[in-house]
């Protein structure tokens, strides 16, 4: 089974792979996550937050889409909010080890 999903990716200086230039810390990047899930919440575009919290390279470009994937292409804490969402529904924040994370289950 695979599900859509596209996301907001937010890094800190501590995470596997931060983005270039990313120095903030573990709790300034949970909450600028919890800021991009609370303006999605409030009704903003979804590709508008996307351009503006997400650190994930190339996300800007495709709206922050990962596409149709199993369970097994995503980290675990990931693959589990993700496959517990239904169709258009938006996941609270995630965390792992690649930062934090706000789902949205595209089909």
């Amino acid at each position: 089974m695979s599900v859509g999903i596209a996301q907001v990716l937010v890094h800190h200086a501590e995470v596997k792979r931060p983005a270039e230039g990313v120095h903030r810390s573990r709790v300034e990047a949970c909450l600028r996550a919890m800021e991009a899930r609370d303006a999605l919440r409030a009704g903003a575009d979804f590709d508008e937050v996307v351009a503006r919290y997400s650190d994930e390279a190339g996300a800007a470009t495709r709206g922050g889409k990962l596409g149709s994937v199993r369970r097994e292409e995503l980290v675990a804490p990931v693959a589990d909010a993700a496959f517990e969402l239904e169709p258009g529904q938006l996941s609270d924040v995630v965390e792992t080890e690649l930062g934090f994370h706000v789902l949205l289950r595209t089909d």
